[in-house]
């Protein structure tokens, strides 16, 4: 048990009402592929106190089963139906806008699981001549971003597939530290193929939409936005996306960004300040109604 300060009234003011959570994992949950002390004793407040609560996170490298199994390794057990992430909303999008239709999908063997009944091409099939597919989705997966696949994906872009991001994250923590993200390839491939790339993962308000769409079903239609916090630890993607899908931002301490990112950020154009600070996880569960 990690022994924490007393909880600040104005992170109990700013939390109050609150009747779900939205939690990214990457800063929140684990930082570098350990988990964020005080973590598991916050996930087991929330299953204890039955308060509603989605991991909602841009980690695409594995599947949703998989996360659950190596939350529950860490000491944090989480159903993985509990797990939305921009890999799972990625699979969702292209079965239902591209029915049946042929798929490029940039994603480990694990991830790709999520794509289940969906038609991917191999790298072969996707590199034969005159192969077209409806879409060409990217996401986290070192082995799989080479120099001959992203290449294989700016042809089927510029030969008319949609260009498909799971998400935009420039960079991430790792075990390594500061590591290159996915998201700096679709950026790469939008510059290449002069083309626009659609987002599902954050800062997607659609993916907001999603999370708050799964809570309901499990609250009730009665659950407005306000009522949701997004815990995050970074100042746009997490918490200012978050604002701007008409939830409250908590920003945490326990990840990539700091005090100084979010005062850039609120200086920025349609910037703004999080609805609370707070050092980590576990201080927010205990600010809790």
């Amino acid at each position: 048990m990690v022994p924490r300060m007393p909880v600040p009234s104005s992170l109990r003011d700013a939390l109050a009402g609150t009747r779900a959570l939205l939690l990214d994992l990457d800063g929140v949950i684990v930082v570098a592929g350990k988990p964020v002390p005080g973590t598991a004793e916050a996930i087991g407040t929330l299953e204890r106190r039955r308060i509603p609560y989605r991991i909602v996170t841009n980690t695409s490298t594995v599947s949703r089963e998989t996360l659950a199994r190596w939350a529950s390794q860490l000491g944090a057990p989480i159903p993985a139906a509990r797990f939305q992430s921009a890999l799972s909303a990625s699979a969702a999008w292209t079965r239902r806008a591209f029915p049946g239709g042929p798929l490029y999908v940039l994603a480990s063997e694990d991830a790709r699981a999520e794509f289940d009944g969906q038609r991917l091409l191999s790298h072969a099939e996707a590199r034969a001549p005159g192969a077209v597919v409806a879409a060409v989705i990217v996401g986290d997966s070192p082995e799989e971003a080479t120099y001959e696949n992203l290449n294989v994906a700016f042809r089927l872009v510029r030969a008319g597939a949609r260009l498909v991001g799971m998400h935009r994250n420039p960079w991430w923590l790792t075990p390594d530290g500061p590591t290159l993200d996915s998201g700096a390839f679709v950026v790469g491939l939008e510059f290449a193929a002069e083309t626009r790339a659609t987002i599902i993962g954050k800062p997607s308000a659609a993916f907001f939409s999603a999370a708050v769409a799964d809570l309901r079903r499990e609250v009730g239609r009665d659950l407005a936005r306000a009522d949701v916090a997004m815990v995050g630890d970074d100042v746009r993607t997490d918490i200012r996306a978050a604002q701007r899908a008409g939830l409250r931002g908590v920003f945490v301490l326990s990840g990539k960004h700091g005090p100084a990112d979010v005062d850039t950020a609120a200086g920025e154009r349609g910037g703004r300040r999080p609805h609370a600070v707070a050092p980590s996880l576990a201080d927010v569960v205990a600010a809790l109604d």
